[in-house]
């Protein structure tokens, strides 16, 4: 977008990467008008506090997006709400939810080839062994990333049908960050383990802690998604930090920036599928849409905790 957008609409605009990204829209563009769309399912009210814009309270799978708007035009439909939680294995649920919600996105900004940037996920990779590129074939392992890789499908569908109307997909990784905690157990393992150690516990991790994953910072999840409105044309893309990182790389991290010194204790994974090893490449968002990544997974984390536990002073 080379000039200021008057009216943005964010979807799941109350979770936890909707809200960052929310927030951050205020900002860089505060003259803008600002709507989020969100049933509050498995987002929060507290997400927003600071929040200038309209609210809108639906359910997307059966939303009438011309009753609810009419003829309003937006500069820009970012759409990130979905079930997100993978332990909800209702194939019809997650199907759709998610689906149906985004047939329902694309059926409103067709007629104005309103821009699109919607969040897929690094889900729909499956259980890989090495670095996930863009053109591999999708391989969901569980419902949840079949939704995805679904939607996947209908963005490419739309940008063939319209090669004018720009319909860009962000492949999220492993996200962390501020505002995700009202998820309970479907945030982060890095919430989840930074609350064990703070509580003088020692962090539970699958056995050996040698899985590897593309730990990304939500702040450059935000900056990528910013970045999709200037995308010359339709497009999927990975958005993560480029390193696969281990989980006992990570406790190392948490014990440097909590002032910690726990070991980690080991169980078995109960989980007949599961991801081992997820790491973007990141060769075609860099080329097109400049995205490079700020926080390393130190950096990150150091952040993150300093925003969750303001009182923690890292060794001189």
């Amino acid at each position: 977008m080379k000039n200021s957008p008057n009216n943005l609409l964010v979807t799941g605009g109350a979770g936890f990467i909707g809200s960052n990204l929310v927030l951050a829209l205020q900002e860089k563009y505060p003259e803008a008008r600002l709507t989020v769309i969100d049933d509050f399912r498995s987002g929060d009210f507290k997400n927003l506090r600071g929040f200038r814009g309209d609210v809108v309270a639906q359910n997307l799978a059966t939303l009438d997006w011309h009753a609810q708007f009419g003829e309003q035009k937006f500069d820009a439909l970012f759409h990130l709400a979905s079930i997100t939680d993978t332990t909800v294995h209702d194939q019809f649920a997650q199907v759709h939810d998610n689906v149906e919600s985004f047939r329902r996105l694309l059926a409103f900004a067709r007629p104005n080839e309103t821009l699109i940037v919607y969040a897929s996920s690094a889900a729909t990779y499956g259980a890989a062994s090495g670095v996930n590129r863009e053109g591999d074939q999708a391989a969901p392992a569980n419902v949840y990333a079949f939704s995805k890789a679904i939607m996947d499908n209908l963005a490419r569908r739309g940008a063939a049908d319209d090669p004018a109307w720009k319909i860009v997909g962000l492949r999220y990784f492993n996200v962390y960050g501020p505002r995700e905690a009202h998820k309970g157990m479907p945030a982060s393992m890095i919430l989840h383990l930074a609350r064990q150690m703070k509580e003088g516990g020692r962090p539970r991790i699958f056995r050996d802690g040698e899985q590897k994953r593309d730990f990304v910072y939500v702040k450059d999840i935000v900056q990528g998604t910013l970045r999709a409105q200037e995308a010359g044309e339709s497009g999927i893309y990975n958005l993560g930090s480029g390193q696969a990182r281990t989980f006992n790389e990570l406790i190392e991290i948490l014990n440097d920036s909590l002032g910690t010194n726990f070991e980690p204790e080991y169980f078995d994974n109960p989980h007949a599928h599961y991801q081992n090893h997820t790491e973007a490449d990141l060769t075609n968002v860099r080329r097109s849409l400049g995205y490079e990544p700020e926080f390393s997974l130190e950096a990150g984390v150091a952040d993150y905790m300093q925003w969750l536990y303001p009182e923690v002073r890292l060794p001189v």
